[in-house]
């Protein structure tokens, strides 16, 4: 591909110096050649540095970001071949699209074609002719390759930086380039757009939204059942079609219309969760740093359609057991979108699992698993969950007698007492991949900070004091914050049998963790120093 681009590079600057040469007559034995001094910059409004990896925003809004600018995890799909010589950096954030943005290093031009050509051509062609991209694709280096060699005849695919140097030093009386045709030169951009929706239907492996039984087929749509539910949307379990049993939790998107009293979601908002998901469910595959601590992602489905009847039935189901809050989904017409995120089945979360947690021992269990988990997010991903209250925490009984993790690539065990913990819901969650930074910026969500009756809602203001306001940055004391705020519930629940001499000492232990645990910097630091996890 590298070489391609040189080709087709060396022919469009060619091209220019013709039309140079034609416009200004040069006088025998002079040289007029142009000198294409250095990579072209990007059209783009925002802040630039001259170092290759800065970081660019792009602001749209709401505040979710991905910043940097390398590859988006550790995923095996086929990397989209370009020019070497290039690192990329993105900014994604709600309600608008991003853009994947080449920032040229400072390198020799290779001899065999001027630099600052090849990219503007390689961009103008992708920009109509790429296919969707995956979101590990919106970091890497190079553009995507086109179908087919453009005509090096035109001179369209040079940059508006590329121009001034075809009419730089110009004397009195020398003719203009005709405008039309210096229009056609700089009608290429630079910066190869890939809009939010792209990027989310990419993830899905789909180009556009498909009908409801294309993603969930009948047969399991009937077998759903409503387990829980947020503001955000709805969730069910079922059986997929290898049989396993998951949760399916879907959440409307795009529209105007407000549900259960807030705005829906963005695709910049979603994308920032789907690759969060992606990064923590894979952590079960690592070598160094390895948890099944956080829940799976499966699969990932874009839809539209009205609500299925299935569905309704299962929510009205839910609805007379438990009293919903949400408003009844048939108020969505037929072009509403969905996206529906398939996890694999978690358990109960923690607010309601009364019969699950029996004893302090199970509760102490529960508590290393949480610090475990965060450990090992810390140490791979610089992870901060920062909204880690009872709802985000499943809890399901298992015959295992021990579980185990890997930390820097040292194996680690750990009690379960009959149940095992997966952690959930990664909307304010914060984490790097190599060079790149995705967190949420609710720097300016006044309502969050303000709630009171709770010492969850306590949290969000500490953690907000700790960062002073700045969501961008690493500050892994939040995860501690969160293990304080644990801690407190579980020493709040009622357990049975536990009035006995084990319980006591059990419970005297989990006090000390509640009145030390704010001293460790880190979730790391609580796991290796805490007496109770020794």
């Amino acid at each position: 591909m590298l070489t391609l681009g040189f080709i087709v590079g060396y022919a469009v600057c060619k091209t220019a110096q013709k039309l140079f040469e034609t416009y200004f007559p040069q006088d025998e034995g002079e040289d007029f050649t142009p000198k294409l001094a250095g990579p072209t910059k990007p059209k783009d409004d925002s802040p630039r540095g001259t170092s290759a990896s800065e970081v660019i925003h792009k602001n749209t809004g709401c505040g979710e970001h991905l910043t940097g600018g390398n590859e988006v995890g550790d995923r095996t799909n086929p990397e989209p071949p370009g020019p070497s010589g290039h690192e990329e950096a993105i900014s994604i954030t709600t309600g608008s699209a991003a853009s994947l943005t080449q920032v040229d290093e400072a390198a020799t031009p290779e001899p065999a074609g001027p630099t600052g050509c090849e990219d503007n051509t390689e961009s103008c062609s992708a920009a109509s002719e790429a296919p969707p991209m995956t979101a590990e694709h919106l970091t890497h280096e190079g553009a995507p390759e086109e179908d087919a060699i453009p005509e090096p005849a035109g001179p369209t695919g040079q940059e508006g930086d590329s121009i001034q140097h075809l009419t730089q030093g110009k004397g009195a009386g020398e003719e203009d380039i005709p405008e039309c045709l210096l229009s056609q030169l700089m009608s290429c951009d630079s910066v190869f757009e890939l809009k939010d929706a792209e990027k989310v239907y990419a993830e899905c492996g789909q180009q556009r939204p498909l009908p409801w039984d294309e993603c969930i087929p009948p047969q399991q749509m009937q077998k759903c059942i409503k387990i829980g539910e947020g503001t955000f949307g709805e969730i069910f379990s079922t059986t997929n079609v290898s049989g396993e049993l998951v949760a399916l939790k879907i959440i409307p998107i795009e529209s105007s219309k407000n549900v259960n009293g807030e705005d829906q979601r963005t695709f910049g908002e979603i994308l920032h969760e789907i690759v969060i998901s992606r990064e923590l469910s894979n952590l079960k595959e690592k070598q160094q740093n390895q948890t099944h601590g956080f829940v799976g992602l499966k699969d990932l489905h874009c839809v539209q359609g009205c609500y299925p009847p299935a569905l309704l039935r299962a929510w009205d189901t839910f609805a007379q057991q438990k009293n919903s809050l949400n408003e009844r989904p048939d108020i969505f017409e037929k072009d509403q979108l969905f996206i529906i995120l398939e996890f694999e089945f978690g358990g109960i979360t923690l607010d309601n699992c009364s019969g699950t947690v029996t004893s302090l021992g199970v509760a102490k269990s529960i508590l290393h698993q949480v610090t475990a988990a965060l450990t090992v997010a810390e140490q791979e991903l610089h992870f901060e969950h920062r909204d880690l209250h009872l709802g985000n925490v499943l809890v399901k009984t298992t015959k295992q007698k021990k579980g185990c993790f890997f930390l820097n690539g040292e194996a680690h065990s750990f009690e379960t007492r009959g149940v095992l913990v997966s952690i959930i819901d990664y909307t304010l969650s914060r984490l790097e991949i190599n060079d790149l930074t995705v967190f949420c910026d609710i720097s300016e969500d006044e309502e969050l900070f303000t709630e009171q009756g709770d010492y969850q809602f306590e949290i969000y203001r500490l953690m907000r004091q700790e960062n002073g306001n700045n969501w961008s940055n690493y500050h892994p004391h939040t995860n501690v914050l969160w293990l304080h705020y644990l801690c407190s519930k579980l020493l709040s629940m009622k357990y049975r049998g536990s009035g006995g001499r084990g319980a006591k000492n059990m419970r005297e232990e989990l006090t000390r963790f509640y009145d030390n645990v704010l001293q460790y910097s880190s979730a790391t630091e609580a796991l290796q120093n805490c007496p109770m996890f020794q």
